[in-house]
């Protein structure tokens, strides 16, 4: 049966609805969640997907992953803001004992500086509302996007879990950091097992038209100038998206657990007493921008025409993870090399100039 997009109730998916063993996946027209939507789907799981389709950027792209998803029968879609409170506890008593991967959020550091309410709106609103739908809906484990940017001012490298999160540079990774302190309180009350993932710049087919993969590549095939800040001298962790979806999905499967040996009179900001684990998930080879644009151009066979600024204010000088923990936690590890992603992101631009953005 085909799922509806619009009504807050009557989920419509295949078999006993007292069996029910979906997993709600938030942000499911975005870049990640629809990847991750796609592989638990191809491992024979169901899904209720949640997005309220906004404008950030074109809905066209978000309409184009979600169309293979909807080819799905174990696929379910319900278009609900997380920032409405009612709209998803409505699901509450559908998606009872189903795991949660949250990934719906306001993202981008510039649009955080010019438009900050839609970021309390929805990544603080919005985070609580999942956290009282992880406890409404009895869930054995919500996985919950946060991001390499919360390590702010921290200029060690590479990152860890442990550093310090303190001095973010902009909202958007303020919002990220209470995210995880609100599913920690969580973690604590209510035994809710949570597990963070901080990203590290994600990219690859079908990717978000705001982040700077996509940016360079729409500006080389369309002969525009692109405005490299900081002169390229930025250095950044590109991780492909199929990593990305590999180590979310080993994360869900193993539900985080209490540290039995957390000292509370030394805490780490990893683990704690109760259910609750922030990982880094990044490639760990990091590079300078100005380099990515390079094998960025060669792959679409074309010149990118340069203007080099100064560095944006918000922006990180560089990002680095250490993926320690998520390895031996979950035996995780990346695969796709840079220049095998950045082959695969330039052959899907051009295939499809036209969802590149304006």
């Amino acid at each position: 049966m085909e799922p509806t997009t619009g009504d807050r109730c009557g989920l419509h998916l295949r078999g006993d609805r007292s069996q029910l063993t979906a997993t709600l996946v938030t942000g499911v027209g975005g870049f990640i969640g629809a990847a991750v939507a796609s592989r638990l789907l191809a491992q024979g799981r169901e899904v209720v997907g949640v997005d309220n389709l906004n404008a950030y950027y074109d809905v066209r792209l978000k309409e184009h992953r979600l169309e293979a998803l909807r080819a799905h029968k174990g696929f379910a879609f319900k278009k609900i803001d997380v920032a409405d409170g009612d709209a998803l506890s409505s699901l509450a008593s559908t998606l009872k004992g189903a795991p949660i991967v949250h990934l719906a959020a306001q993202a981008g550091v510039r649009y955080s500086i010019n438009q900050p309410r839609a970021y309390v709106s929805s990544n603080l609103v919005g985070f609580a509302n999942i956290a009282e739908l992880a406890r409404d809906a009895g869930s054995p484990h919500l996985v919950y996007a946060s991001t390499s940017s919360v390590y702010g001012l921290n200029s060690k490298r590479p990152f860890v879990e442990t550093d310090l999160t303190r001095q973010p540079l902009n909202l958007y990774a303020a919002t990220k950091i209470a995210n995880e302190s609100i599913a920690h309180s969580y973690s604590y009350l209510f035994g809710i097992p949570s597990s963070g993932l901080r990203f590290f710049t994600v990219y690859g087919p079908a990717g978000r038209p705001d982040m700077s993969p996509f940016i360079f590549a729409r500006k080389i095939m369309r002969g525009e100038t692109i405005q490299l800040f900081d002169h390229g001298n930025g250095i950044r962790d590109y991780t492909y998206i199929d990593d990305i979806v590999d180590g979310i999905i080993a994360v869900l499967d193993r539900p985080a657990q209490p540290d039995a040996d957390f000292d509370t009179s030394a805490p780490v900001a990893d683990r704690s007493t109760a259910p609750f684990r922030v990982f880094n998930i990044g490639s760990g080879n990091p590079i300078v921008v100005r380099d990515y644009l390079s094998l960025l151009s060669k792959a679409l066979g074309r010149e990118a025409v340069i203007e080099n600024l100064p560095p944006q204010s918000g922006d990180m000088e560089a990002t680095h993870a250490d993926t320690t923990a998520l390895r031996a936690a979950t035996g995780w590890k990346p695969h796709v090399t840079l220049a095998e992603g950045t082959e695969r992101l330039a052959a899907w631009c051009r295939a499809h100039d036209s969802l590149l953005g304006a």
